[in-house]
């Protein structure tokens, strides 16, 4: 199998907070949902692997090349669009297309115009008048129009509406339509990547705690809703996490084909949102490759 990021044992030390010992492959013509609570460490994670920041250990190899973002042919091949857009307000369309010409060898200016086109976007106004969705937007048909293999999205669809979060959601799936490209989507809104995702990585507290296919996931792991008694008597190696009302116990498992057949128990499907939450709050899981 190609893999379009692979990282292996990622840490960066800062005061309060360390990224330990980070390990992943992300599989060329997939997408990777990347979760994990605010400070949990997705952006440093994502910085280390654009090389923004210095990293204390660890190895990245990105399109197949060790250290790839140093160099400025993969560099080429990368789109990434953060949470918040950094064009001047100046600039209209027409001018971002002629300086990311200068910028990109494989510019493509009738790709660019084209998404611009689909998107709505007003080629007679400058960026400052632009509404956040359009300002992503923007950055969006910029990373998509240089001939780019992988995109890496940072919190890119956080405060978007649904409407036009469904749009870009749809544009991911399509780029990924040809096996060589591959989407790294980081974001806290667990709908989005339980939509399109392939598979999930979840990091909390600097620590990967899982990294999974998202239908091998989803299928694995059910909510129990039981007492607190049965609960108590659930195999403990299965239990993620509980939370308790004064009504019913809840309680996240793994291996949850083992109970399917238990008359004497409730078990839901487990929405990814809630094995986020579950494994977050107790602060358990095992890293998995």
């Amino acid at each position: 199998m190609e893999y379009a990021i692979e990282v292996q044992g990622l840490t960066k030390r800062y005061p309060g907070f360390t990224l330990d010992n980070v390990s992943f492959s992300v599989p060329s013509g997939s997408i990777v949902g990347f979760i994990g609570e605010n400070g949990a460490g997705k952006s440093t994670t994502i910085k280390a692997i654009l090389d923004l920041i210095h990293r204390d250990q660890g190895e990245i190899r990105l399109l197949g090349k060790k250290d790839g973002a140093a160099f400025p042919e993969i560099k080429e091949q990368i789109g990434v669009v953060f949470e918040e857009s950094y064009f001047p307000d100046n600039l209209k369309i027409a001018d971002v297309n002629g300086i990311m010409k200068r910028i990109f060898q494989n510019w493509e200016s009738e790709k660019f115009f084209s998404y611009c086109h689909r998107f709505e976007l007003p080629d007679k106004k400058s960026v400052k008048e632009f509404s956040r969705g359009m300002k992503m937007k923007l950055s969006i048909a910029v990373a998509l129009s240089h001939q780019t293999r992988l995109l890496i999205f940072d919190e890119a669809t956080s405060g978007l509406d649904p409407v036009v979060r469904n749009e870009i959601l749809d544009i991911f799936q399509e780029f990924i339509q040809e096996e060589e490209h591959t989407v790294f989507l980081s974001s806290h809104i667990t709908s989005d990547i339980e939509r399109i995702s392939d598979y999930i990585l979840l990091i909390h507290r600097g620590r990967v705690l899982l990294f999974e296919n998202k239908d091998t996931l989803l299928y694995e792991y059910g909510i129990v809703r039981c007492t607190p008694e049965q609960a108590a008597r659930l195999e403990p190696s299965q239990i993620i996490g509980t939370r308790s009302s004064q009504f019913e116990t809840e309680v996240l498992v793994r291996n949850a084909g083992r109970l399917r057949e238990r008359e004497d128990l409730v078990l839901d499907r487990a929405t990814l949102e809630e094995i986020l939450l579950f494994t977050v709050k107790d602060g358990k899981g095992e890293e998995r490759e």
